[in-house]
């Protein structure tokens, strides 16, 4: 009889602990404020994480445009280096090609008009080039 009675017993307390957990009483020993108050810090921090992903993605995008448009400037004066290079009437060597958002610079010097009007029109006839700054100097023929 004894060991029926602790049997009920027993079986007692482990229906009232299963109960209990079950209708959250028992919740890992967190009350019911702090898990909201967790709850409600897991969403603020998601928020904040948003937000500094949109911030982030937004920086990339800008960093990505002035990569690109740097790479297009490259691109830009090399194409017409290339092209001052092939033409025999252009002494590429002695000029200076810099572009920067399409504006394309030409310095240094040329041996005559001719060649000042050659290298502008190479610049000018290129893909991509908005306007030509001419800044050569004459120098004469050697």
């Amino acid at each position: 009889m004894f060991r029926a009675l602790f049997k009920l017993i027993l079986l007692l307390i482990i229906l009232v602990a299963v109960g209990g957990f079950f209708l959250g009483w028992w919740h890992g020993g967190v009350p019911q404020s702090e898990r909201d108050a967790l709850a409600t810090a897991g969403r603020e921090g998601a928020a904040r994480a948003r937000e500094a992903g949109a911030d982030l993605s937004a920086k990339a995008a800008v960093v990505a445009k002035d990569a690109k448009e740097a790479l297009g400037d490259g691109a830009l004066t090399a194409k017409i280096k290339a092209k001052m290079a092939l033409d025999d009437t252009v002494k590429a060597l002695d000029l200076n090609v810099d572009t920067t958002n399409g504006i394309v610079t030409v310095t240094g010097k040329v041996r005559s008009a001719a060649e000042r009007e050659r290298a502008l029109a190479l610049a000018r006839e290129t893909e991509g080039v908005q306007k030509v700054i001419d800044k050569t100097t004459l120098d004469g023929p050697r």
